[in-house]
This record gives C-alpha cells, structure tokens and sequence, in this order.
C-alpha cells in the first residue's frame, strides 16, 4: 500500500487512542516478543559478525594493496568503485553495532560502531545515532521523524509548504527525476554533517574519539589518494567512491519507509502499529539481504532493533503470521516495486498532490 498520508477521524481525538484498542496490540506484543525469545531468535549471533568483519577487513586491505599497486591508471577507477561498495557493507555493520546487535556489551557495541562508523567510513557516529533513533522512535510522523523533515527532497505536504520561492517549488516539482542523482551526494553529506556535529556546542558523547577518528580516516585516505593518482585522477577517484556510497546508501534505506503511511502531528499509535503499518519489507532472496545489510527486513528491524541481522529472516514469518491474526497489515514488495512506490511518492507530493486525508488504516486502529 502506497498511501500517503495517515489522519485520525474527526470524530476521535487524535492524542487519544481508542479505548481497549491499544491494550490489545501491547498484550499481543507481548505475546510475540515471549515466543521470539522462546525460540532464540534474540541470542547473538558473533560467528556471522565476526566473519563479515573478518571478511571486510581483508577486502578493505587487498584494496589499498590493490591501489598501490596499480599506480597511476585509470584503473583506479574500478578500485574505487569497489571501495564505495565496501564502505557502504562496512556502515552497515556500524548500524547493527550502534543497535547494539553485535554483543551483549553495550560498551563493545559502542566501539564497534565509532570504529566501523567513525574510523573505517568516516562519518560521525554520534548526531547519526541520535537522529536514527528519533526516526526508530517515531517512523514517518509529523513532527517527531527527522528522516521527513524538510530538505533538498519534500516528503511529505506539510514539508512543502516550507518552498516558498518559485525555484524551490520547482525542484519539488521536478524532484522524482532528481532524486536518484542527488543520492551520489548523499556520501558526502553524511561526511558534512558528522564533522559539522563536531564543532557544534550540542552534547556529544566521545566527541574526541569521534574527532581523532574521522581526522585519521579522512587525512590519511585523501594523502594516500594524491600521493599515488596526480590530481585530476585522484579527483575523479574520490568523486567515484564518495558518489557510489551515497548512492548505495540511500537506494538501501529509501525503500524502507518512502511511500507509506505518515501519520500526523500528536496521533497516538501502539508500539507494533506504529512500526508494522509505517515499514515495507523487500523480498528476494538473500542476495536482497546482502544487498540491502538486512534492511529488507524492515519490519522485523523495528519491531526488534537489538535482533541479530541472520535472524531477522528467520522471524519474520513469524510476524507475518502475528500480523495476519491481528488483521495489520504487512507490506512486502519487490525491489524494484519499492523504488516504483518511491518515486511516484516523491512525485506525488512534489507535485502537491499529498493531502492528509482520513486513511481507512486509521479506522483499523480505532476499531481493532
């Protein structure tokens, strides 16, 4: 379901759930999370991380051997292409660590997530996880998502109202043709905003390892790049590398929630309304898990942030199940139909043609 919008009925007061209704899905959830821990499906899973760790570390090390190597060619490029493929593979592991996924420790998961994050990608792991759990907390809400705030794409109607100027309301109109290519600056966003969080006055746990880390990764990659490329080689390496990781990036989490419902300012929502209703998973087998770092199970993901990524696919049938008998709807799709869901979304809204408008999942809540 691609619906755009999601509104409470006139007749109910949006910060107001429906009396019973709510306690129904709670006690459910309940029920679900007993028969997930019964089947360990919570129990860590440190083989598979430590050998995907294992395995980026010498993919990442035959890279730079790789790089060296080869000189100056053209064939960089294909190096760097690669490593944009990597770095991305690598920040996907830093989001389970920083979901604390990886180990028992809460401290471990930490520094696996700075090293993964801060040191191996160079972004900052601090104002990243502290927007990415806002966006847990409240998935496509008004108000509360940061992900559907305004900025260069309008997700929602009420963002658009923010493009006053006839350019900015434009490239709304234009933004489902724009949207795929500005994910090529996605990399280099991320970078600017994790250095620009360190120099804010905002409170910023570990600024100085983030700071070291970030300044180590960014100072020497750059170096080593001109040092062996002469400088318009190492230009369009760089530009290659940071382009394909944005891109990677974005086409891994927009699928997620684009194009499904958002609710409105102050609704009240259950806990597994609120993350089933607003996720889409993707099939496709588990070369869409590696694609996507367990992304595709978006579902489970929400309900269960803490999960191991293997286990993910594997309780997942077992919420598909629970949502069938609850009557909630669960929203799977192909890759290919979420990026077609994706861009008429976009469209749609650039366009103006997102109204929020009284949603019959609204009326599922309130009667459920």
């Amino acid at each position: 379901m691609t619906v755009t919008d999601l509104a409470p009925s006139p007749h109910t007061r949006p910060d107001r759930p429906a009396r019973g209704a709510g306690e129904r899905y709670v006690s459910s959830f309940t029920t679900l999370t007993r028969s997930v821990k019964d089947a360990g499906l919570m129990q860590r899973a440190y083989g598979y991380y430590w050998t995907k760790f294992a395995i980026l570390m010498v993919l990442g090390a035959g890279l730079v051997v790789a790089f060296i190597f080869i000189g100056d060619s053209w064939w960089q490029m294909g190096i760097a292409a690669a490593l944009g493929l990597l770095m991305t593979q690598t920040a996907f592991m830093g989001h389970d660590a920083a979901h604390r996924q990886i180990f028992r420790s809460g401290k471990w998961n930490t520094w696996a997530s700075l090293v993964m994050i801060n040191l191996v990608t160079g972004m900052g792991h601090g104002w990243w996880n502290k927007k990415h759990n806002k966006h847990h907390a409240a998935p496509n809400q008004l108000g509360k998502d940061p992900d559907i705030g305004p900025g260069p794409v309008i997700w929602t109607g009420e963002a658009l109202q923010t493009r006053t100027t006839r350019t900015g309301r434009w490239f709304a109109r234009i933004q489902a043709y724009t949207f795929y290519p500005l994910l090529a600056f996605e990399g280099l966003s991320l970078h600017v905003q994790g250095v620009a969080r360190l120099f804010s006055r905002n409170k910023l746990e570990h600024r100085w390892v983030e700071a070291s880390f970030i300044a180590f990764r960014l100072g020497t990659y750059v170096a080593l790049v001109f040092i062996v490329l002469p400088p318009g080689k190492a230009a369009a390496f760089i530009a290659i590398q940071m382009g394909l990781f944005g891109a990677y990036l974005g086409l891994s989490f927009a699928p997620n929630h684009v194009g499904m419902p958002i609710a409105p300012r102050g609704m009240k929502i259950d806990f597994l309304q609120r993350q089933v209703l607003m996720s889409r998973n993707i099939t496709g087998g588990r070369w869409v898990d590696t694609f996507m770092g367990g992304l595709n199970f978006q579902v489970e993901h929400h309900l269960f942030p803490s999960m191991a990524r293997p286990n993910l696919r594997k309780v997942a049938p077992m919420v598909r199940e629970h949502c069938r008998q609850l009557g909630v709807r669960y929203t799977e799709t192909t890759l290919f139909q979420s990026y077609k869901a994706v861009t008429a979304h976009i469209h749609k809204v650039g366009r103006g043609g997102a109204d929020i408008w009284a949603c019959p999942l609204a009326g599922q809540m309130r009667t459920a």
